[in-house]
């Protein structure tokens, strides 16, 4: 299940349980719609909740990505899991963003407000 939450040039997404397909596409819409109207925005994913994702959510994540290179300011990541971590790294290199990765939702929402 995903929750979005968005404000002015940002798009906070949380994740509990299982990450689907079906959770990206709507995570893509926000964005799409952000971006078209707003520019560049702030992502913030909360990922502590999350317990799996399938494996067309990764592969979606990385075409869309590719396709949205220039259109992130700065990426939070929250998340214990190395294998989220290294990621989100990876990540890094299709998107022209800050990316951190973070422990708690409050931290990364800290940095986010730094900017």
């Amino acid at each position: 299940m995903i929750v979005i939450d968005h404000q002015p040039s940002r798009v906070n997404v949380s994740v509990f349980g299982e990450f689907t397909l079906a959770d990206y596409k709507e995570f893509e819409e926000v964005v799409n719609y952000k971006v078209k109207f707003e520019g560049p925005v702030d992502l913030c994913f909360d990922l502590s909740q999350m317990a799996d994702l399938t494996i067309d959510v990764a592969w979606e994540e990385i075409k869309f990505s590719r396709a949205h290179a220039n259109d992130f300011k700065r990426v939070a990541v929250v998340t214990d899991s190395q294998w989220v971590t290294w990621s989100a790294w990876l990540s890094q290199t299709f998107v022209n963003a800050d990316v951190e990765v973070f422990d708690n939702a409050e931290e990364a929402q800290g940095w986010l407000a730094s900017a």
